[in-house]
C-alpha cells in the first residue's frame, strides 16, 4: 500500500509537472479572441480605403473623359457645320407661291440648305440638310441634322436616313441671319431670314452647353452668292431692313 501511494504521488507529481511545462514560459503563446477580432477590424478599415480610394479615382478618370468627349464633340460639331455652311449650293430647295426658286430658309430654331457631304460619310453628291434644336423630353434640347438626296431637276426628295445627333443637353439656342444690304453694308442679326431666293452672308448659331462645357459662339460665312444667279449683285439688293435678333 506504501508503495501504490508512492507511485501514485509520482504520478500525480508528473502531470502536474507536465501541465506546468505545457504552459511555461519558454513555449509560443496563441492569440486570443479579442485580438483576432481586433486585426480583422483594422484590416477591414484599411481594406475600406483602399476602396474608397480606387473609387474615387475612377470616378475622376470617368468624369475626365466625358469632359474631353464631349469637348471633342462640341469641335467636330463646329468644324462640321462651318465647312457644311461654307459649301452652301445655289441649288432650289423648293419654290415660293410665285414659283421662284428657294435657296435657303431659316428661323430661330431650324435652317435648311443645299451642300455636299464629306465622302466618309458615305452619302455623295448635294444633299438638304435640315438643322434642328428639338425638345429632348428632359427639359433641354439637342441639336439634330438631317439630309435628303435632291432628285432630279434640284428639287429635295423626301428625308432619307436616320436624324443624326449633333450635340445633346443643350440648355438654350437660337440661329440668327445677317446678309448685306443694296449699300453693301451688313444688315442686322435677323432671327429670321425674310428671303429664301437669296442666302445669308453670314449664320450664327449660339448654344448655351451644360458646364463646364462651353460652345464657343459659332458664324460661319456662306461663300456663294445666291443672288448672282438672280442677276442681283448683292445678297439683300431688294430686302428692306427687318427687326430682329442682334
Amino acid at each position: 500500500m506504501a508503495c501504490a501511494r508512492a507511485a501514485t504521488g509520482r504520478g500525480s507529481l508528473g502531470r502536474a509537472t507536465v501541465r506546468h511545462d505545457r504552459a511555461g514560459p519558454g513555449l509560443p503563446r496563441g492569440f486570443s479572441l479579442l485580438e483576432v477580432l481586433g486585426a480583422l477590424a483594422l484590416l477591414a478599415l484599411l481594406l475600406l480605403g483602399v476602396y474608397a480610394g480606387i473609387r474615387t479615382a475612377t470616378q475622376s478618370v470617368r468624369a475626365g473623359t466625358a469632359a474631353i468627349d464631349r469637348l471633342d464633340r462640341i469641335r467636330a460639331a463646329q468644324a462640321f457645320l462651318r465647312r457644311e455652311l461654307a459649301q452652301a449650293m445655289a441649288q432650289p430647295i423648293g419654290r415660293d407661291e410665285r414659283g421662284d426658286a428657294l435657296y435657303f430658309s431659316g428661323n430661330a430654331h431650324e435652317l435648311r440648305f443645299v451642300a455636299p457631304l464629306p465622302g466618309y460619310l458615305g452619302k455623295r453628291g448635294p444633299q438638304l440638310q435640315t438643322l434642328t434644336l428639338v425638345d429632348d423630353g428632359h427639359g433641354g434640347q439637342r441639336l439634330e441634322i438631317r439630309f435628303a438626296a435632291l432628285a432630279t431637276g434640284g428639287e429635295a426628295a423626301p428625308a432619307q436616313g436616320r436624324t443624326e445627333v449633333l450635340l445633346e443637353g443643350v440648355h438654350e439656342g437660337a440661329f440668327a441671319y445677317r446678309g448685306v444690304d443694296a449699300r453693301g453694308q451688313p444688315g442686322d442679326w435677323q432671327s429670321d431670314w425674310p428671303d429664301g431666293r437669296l442666302l445669308p452672308a453670314l449664320v450664327r448659331i449660339e448654344l448655351k452647353a451644360p458646364a463646364p462645357e462651353h460652345w464657343p459662339p459659332l458664324v460661319a460665312p456662306l461663300r456663294v452668292d445666291a443672288g448672282a444667279s438672280l442677276g442681283r449683285p448683292g445678297l439683300l439688293q431688294r430686302l428692306r431692313p427687318l427687326g430682329g435678333a442682334r
